[in-house]
């Protein structure tokens, strides 16, 4: 079987930071592939480079050395205008502090992207609904983000991430605010986007537990991805 064309790829990625005299290698030569509809877990501890790798891959950061490419276009030839407009319409971020408004609905919350973006009234309605049904909210539509538990406000956080109708979702410890049964809810509603909606998910996590939901899992560790095969016995046994 012919596989799809990739969607996202980091090609020799690596990322360092000067700490006073100290150089720091937060990613080493990373080299990580994305389809179309597929569910990758990127595992692995507090500080091993994940939510680095996350920030580079959305063009929020820049790599030292290497290539960030979406759709084969390599985003440090891209304008901030390109790569705000990718933002805007590719790529959806789901953050583990939830990053909802206060003083806004979670209806509110969720259309606030398409305002940004300029859509219209009617399209904008629809699209809001559209994407807190998918997460099973609609009801809760007109609560503000203190009237609802850590499970739903992460829930509104992934509407939010897919009213823009993104091809790839960036989820940064998503479940890492939340009870084990509200993480597991939460990964297996990634799941399920990716099996109804063909919206690629990148999530990093530290969480094992949840890691059978996914397409492929790798680990990073001292900013280096280890090997397929040893991520499979790590996780697996």
């Amino acid at each position: 079987m012919v596989r799809a064309q990739r969607l996202l790829a980091a090609v020799d990625l690596s990322r360092t930071y000067r700490l006073g005299s100290e150089e720091v290698h937060a990613l080493r030569e990373i080299n990580l592939n994305v389809f179309p509809g597929q569910f990758l877990a990127v595992v692995g501890r507090s500080g091993s480079g994940k939510t680095t790798l996350l920030n580079i891959m959305a063009g929020l950061d820049k790599p030292s050395a290497g290539q960030v490419l979406f759709d084969e276009r390599d985003l440090a030839t891209m304008s901030e205008d390109d790569l705000t407009d990718l933002r805007r319409h590719r790529i959806g971020f789901v953050f583990q502090s939830f990053g909802l408004l206060p003083l806004l609905s979670a209806m509110e919350n969720v259309e606030l992207p398409l305002r940004i973006s300029g859509v219209g009234t009617g399209e904008r309605e629809e699209r809001t609904r559209e994407a807190l049904e998918i997460v099973g909210l609609w009801d809760r539509a007109k609560h503000r983000p203190y009237e609802l538990s850590g499970g739903e406000q992460q829930r509104v956080a992934i509407a939010r991430a897919i009213v823009i109708r993104p091809s790839v979702i960036l989820a940064d410890e998503p479940t890492g605010e939340l009870d084990s049964n509200n993480a597991h809810s939460i990964f297996g509603l990634f799941k399920e986007m990716v099996v109804k909606q063909g919206i690629s998910v990148v999530a990093a996590t530290h969480d094992s537990t949840l890691l059978s939901m996914a397409d492929e899992v790798m680990e990073i560790r001292d900013g280096r991805l280890l090997e397929h095969a040893e991520v499979g016995q790590r996780f697996r046994d």
